[in-house]
């Protein structure tokens, strides 16, 4: 596999402890209602030019995903790491499980 799905512990902690890490949304902009993880940078994975801003990203820093509950987030993986990106998490579970971990 070329990402790893880590729970929400895993993903937190990870992230804390890279150099360089970001946090990476490929949800829609309607689903940001539902929460989201503070510092985080958007590209719908839906977007037709979803690629080409993947493109603009430096492939060399840690990749830290997440969607709604896991799903799309794994194929921005899958299509990051076609694309040379070697340091893939996916949140596993997405946002859904974020919120249940952080209640407001």
């Amino acid at each position: 596999m070329s990402y790893q799905n880590l729970n929400v512990a895993e993903f937190e902690q990870m992230m804390a402890e890279a150099e360089d890490a970001v946090l990476l949304d490929v949800r829609t902009e309607p689903e940001l209602a539902e929460g989201f993880i503070p510092g985080h940078q958007m590209i719908n994975l839906m977007a037709p030019d979803f690629a080409e801003q993947v493109s603009k990203l430096d492939p060399a820093k840690p990749y830290f995903i997440y969607c709604r509950s896991g799903g799309r987030s794994g194929q921005a993986c899958m299509m990051m790491a076609s694309m040379g990106f070697t340091k893939l998490f996916n949140l596993a579970g997405g946002i859904q499980a974020w919120n249940a971990a952080h209640p407001a």
